[in-house]
């Protein structure tokens, strides 16, 4: 777009923003921060202004903050039009428009999608209505879970054990209720953290009381009379007797009102170029359309062009502001989006770190402390090169591996272990679960492209 059109989009312009959470707040100000000085709308399926989610499966189940204080402050005025309790049913490109379920058509020049991810739901709906199975991702989802916790029920099922299903194990050991985890992997957090370092999170979850149950699956859950939820049949045969179930197996992207769009979008998020811009199903760029937060997966130099899918609280401030500030520019004033994926979670007492992406990983090496211990940093590797590193109380070293990352260290890394303890002598296998099997647990997806995925029919050449 020329200089003058730029200009004409900043002043009198349309940006329209479908997601009302975190990244689509955080796009808002950075526009406005921006200059921009056009008609702004942010549509939201909640009817809740922009809340923090993290604290949901922690303060909040631990009944220390109440639900609705968990508003995300706001770091300026978007004078903003918000559309809120409605969802986005429809885009249509060619004439610029977001159809509402509502009816409502909101016109466009430029369209932020960043309508992030849902709980992965129970798979029979019937047993997902029971009373006493709930999900956890929304600040509703928060109340009522909260709400059941306070009553304290005889025991909680949590069905997987990824990181929100042991931050809620966690939360309802310390409330000083009686806990079993499903989890249908070899160990806890081991999509995302490998078998090695699952095993460590398994002894942690075991020494606080928690029945761990492992390679275990919820074949049904049954209610008695009334809809209440009685119990779980497990796949060993065994029944448990339970008043709450927690479904804790994933997310599921929100894409599905962009069927029929035209964008490469599906189950893996919206396919974007490292500038939030996104792909149409023919692999070309759009310049008027762009995706942020969970949603997007977009290329990351750093981990071989691969697309990443990241579900972090940090990547959806950073990936908002650069699809903010590339909606307003053109050409060389446009920013790529580098963010070195990062998370954190507190559990047990023990606070887990990761930088990079470890389920890319082969091998590992405890270069820090001992596993033995709960204490220790462990650097991933792939191909030579170190790719991630994951810390269990040792949040002051984070900086240092993220470094090696971005120089693309060799694998195991060169500097002397601090004290040379049998593990650290050689790398040993990750133990990642086999991508092509069902998994709860990552929180960095890597979507390259999948050969199972056939979208274009090539059909011989006419004479």
């Amino acid at each position: 777009m020329a200089a003058d059109g730029m200009r004409a989009l900043r002043e009198n312009g349309r940006i329209v923003i479908v997601g009302a959470s975190l990244a689509g707040l955080r796009a808002a100000e950075s526009l406005r921060a921006e200059g921009f000085e056009g008609s702004l709308t942010l549509i939201g399926d909640e009817p809740h202004k922009p809340y923090d989610r993290p604290p949901l499966s922690k303060q909040v189940l631990l009944g220390l903050v109440p639900p609705d204080h968990t508003a995300l402050p706001g770091q300026r005025p978007v004078h903003a039009r918000w559309r809120l309790g409605v969802a986005a049913a429809k885009l249509d490109l060619d004439s610029r428009k977001v159809l509402l379920a509502d009816g409502e058509a909101v016109a466009f020049d430029r369209l932020l999608i960043a309508t992030g991810v849902r709980s992965r739901p129970w798979p029979n709906p019937v047993e997902a209505a029971l009373d006493g199975v709930f999900v956890l991702r929304t600040r509703d989802d928060a109340t009522g879970l909260s709400r059941r916790l306070a009553a304290r029920p005889r025991r909680v099922l949590i069905i997987g054990a990824g990181f929100t299903g042991c931050e809620i194990a966690s939360a309802c050991r310390e409330r000083g209720l009686a806990v079993t985890v499903a989890e249908r992997g070899p160990a806890p957090l081991v999509g995302a953290l490998g078998g090695v370092v699952g095993a460590v999170a398994a002894e942690l979850q075991r020494e606080y009381g928690v029945d761990l149950r492992c390679g275990i699956t919820v074949t049904a859950l049954e209610g008695d009379a009334r809809g209440r939820l009685r119990c779980a049949h497990l796949s060993d045969g065994s029944v448990l007797d339970v008043d709450v179930a927690v479904i804790a197996l994933g997310a599921v992207r929100n894409t599905a009102w962009l069927d029929g769009s035209g964008l490469a979008a599906g189950p893996r998020g919206i396919a974007c170029d490292a500038g939030c811009r996104a792909f149409d199903v023919h692999g070309i760029v759009t310049d008027d359309v762009f995706a942020a937060g969970d949603v997007a997966r977009s290329p990351h130099p750093l981990f071989g062009y691969q697309f990443l899918s990241l579900e972090h609280w940090g990547n959806a401030v950073a990936q908002a502001e650069i699809a903010a500030h590339n909606m307003l520019h053109a050409g060389s004033a446009r920013r790529p989006h580098l963010w070195m994926p990062a998370f954190w979670s507190t559990q047990f007492g023990v606070t887990i770190k990761s930088v990079g992406v470890p389920s890319m990983a082969d091998e590992l090496v405890v270069t820090q402390g001992s596993l033995a211990e709960r204490r220790f940093m462990a650097a991933y590797g792939h191909r030579g090169r170190v790719i991630a590193a994951v810390g269990f109380d040792q949040a002051k070293w984070m900086g240092f591996y993220q470094q090696l990352i971005e120089k693309g260290a060799p694998f195991p890394p060169g500097f002397p272990a601090v004290d040379q303890r049998p593990e650290r002598l050689r790398p040993i296998p990750a133990e990642f679960p086999d991508p092509t099997l069902p998994s709860h647990s990552p929180t960095v997806t890597l979507t390259g492209h999948s050969p199972s995925e056939r979208r274009v029919l090539f059909t011989p050449a006419q004479a």
